[in-house]
């Protein structure tokens, strides 16, 4: 007390003392929401800059209040991105769709307003980093744009609402941990199974058979020789942007490009889904300017053989086109029941899924324990070692946890289920499996700005999905 009883209270200016009153309630509520004491050794650091001012905290500027112009700028840069640095992390950011997986929900060039605040911002695993940088530093290739050596454990704070199904989201890339910097549009662990499986078709050849960790392993080395492999934190990874169709303790299907959740038939009438259909005509050229209007890139459309083209198109569009003059014929793409596709989570004949037939696949959830197997551990592999970081092995036909023998495993985290709308057109979680609860972003609010990448400015602007609600 006889310290505060010598600051000469009367003196202070009362725009001063209103302005410590604000900031001290602002950062004090902020502390509360963060849930760090540590915070609160923030508070004498604003004390003396509105009330004592014996630390000349903005050392950049003179203290006299007599500042050139070079100095006003700096102040007001240095202001600017501390300001958005903390707008990213705890309000909002945008995100630009680079990729045609959520058509015609959400089209490439769409410019999203994203919202961390619906779901609870997450506390920065890397806090230290160049701004508005994802991981890598503007024109370079492989230098990092954060620090390594501070890395914070997760941790989410509260928000308006839970992640329900049916919301779209966005992630950060499970499968982007790893990642080779000279093909970053791949994952590494997909150029794995595709390396190893043509090692194991070379030897297949030759008459020699090999188990097939020793392909990936064979793969991985080759990589790790020829290639540059860089490791990334969860929150440096690529955002992706998906539709999540299925919860924690959900079970998912996909019967015939189907899905279905708890046995019941989900997200099939979505006015925005849509599949690859073959497209049949008798010679006939389907006028590209049509397409457009449907909202169809040309790009997208691809020529099969002579008369036959494979098109994105919702149900309703593939009615319109069978209505075409000159078309004979229009099918929808659909991989056969019981046709194992190996690039298809999990990776392992044993479940025999393509992305149109999938499952039955329990959706983990916290707290939960799950039976362990041989069978199915390529089901929770990733999740015990990458996501829940604990080690894994097999011998002799024992699961080793931690180097304790276990047939059960509790899981630490929420997981989801996510599908691009444009359902033969995007890698989602058919290809890469679970999304874990402390990769999820945020939601998108709306769409702020939008071009189209098959015209050029100023018709590009594709003013009517400005300011549209971007949620469903």
């Amino acid at each position: 007390m006889s310290f505060l009883s010598k600051i000469p209270w009367k003196e202070l200016p009362r725009r001063n003392k209103v302005r410590f009153v604000v900031v001290l309630v602002l950062y004090l509520l902020w502390t509360l929401w963060v849930g760090n004491a540590w915070l609160l050794l923030g508070v004498p650091v604003i004390f003396d800059a509105y009330i004592t001012r014996k630390v000349h905290w903005c050392f950049w500027k003179r203290k006299d209040g007599k500042n050139g112009i070079v100095r006003e700028w700096i102040d007001a840069l240095i202001f600017a991105l501390v300001a958005v640095s903390l707008i990213n992390i705890f309000l909002f950011q945008m995100y630009k769709i680079p990729s045609g997986s959520m058509e015609k929900t959400l089209l490439i060039g769409d410019h999203l307003y994203v919202s961390k605040l619906k779901y609870g911002p997450r506390i920065p695993n890397t806090p230290i980093a160049f701004p508005f940088a994802q991981h890598t530093l503007p024109g370079t290739k492989n230098v990092k744009s954060y620090v390594e050596w501070i890395h914070w454990p997760y941790k989410r704070l509260k928000g308006f609402t839970q992640l329900k199904r049916g919301d779209i989201v966005v992630f950060n890339f499970p499968e982007g941990d790893t990642v080779v910097v000279e093909n970053q549009a791949e994952s590494y662990y997909s150029i794995v199974r595709e390396l190893g499986a043509q090692m194991a078709e070379n030897d297949l050849r030759s008459g020699v058979q090999r188990d097939a960790a020793v392909y990936a392993t064979q793969a991985r080395k080759y990589l790790d020789q020829w290639f540059t492999i860089t490791v990334r934190p969860v929150d440096r990874r690529d955002n992706y942007v998906k539709r999540c169709v299925a919860v924690p303790g959900d079970t998912l299907e996909v019967i015939g490009t189907k899905v279905y959740i708890n046995g019941a038939p989900v997200f099939n009438d979505l006015e925005h889904v849509q599949f690859r259909y073959q497209v049949m005509t008798d010679g006939t050229r389907i006028n590209p300017k049509t397409l457009e209007k449907m909202g169809v890139y040309q790009s997208d459309v691809i020529q099969i053989a002579d008369r036959m083209y494979s098109i994105p198109l919702t149900e309703q569009q593939a009615a319109q086109v069978a209505g075409f003059s000159g078309v004979t014929n229009v099918t929808k793409n659909e991989e056969p029941q019981f046709s194992y596709n190996s690039r298809i989570f999990p990776h392992n004949a044993y479940y025999a899924w393509n992305e149109d037939y999938l499952g039955p696949l329990w959706i983990p959830e916290k707290g939960a324990t799950v039976r362990l197997n041989t069978d199915n551990l390529c089901i929770y592999e990733r999740i015990i070692t990458a996501y829940e970081h604990h080690t894994l092995e097999v011998r002799d036909g024992v699961i080793y946890i931690d180097g304790e023998p276990s047939d059960r495993y509790t899981f630490s985290m929420d997981y989801y289920f996510m599908m691009g709308d444009n359902r033969h057109d995007s890698a989602d979680s058919r290809y890469w499996g679970f999304v874990p609860e402390d990769h999820v972003v945020g939601a998108p609010s709306f769409i702020w700005f939008s071009l189209n990448k098959e015209k050029q400015f100023p018709l590009n602007i594709r003013v009517s999905r400005m300011f549209r609600g971007a949620s469903k």
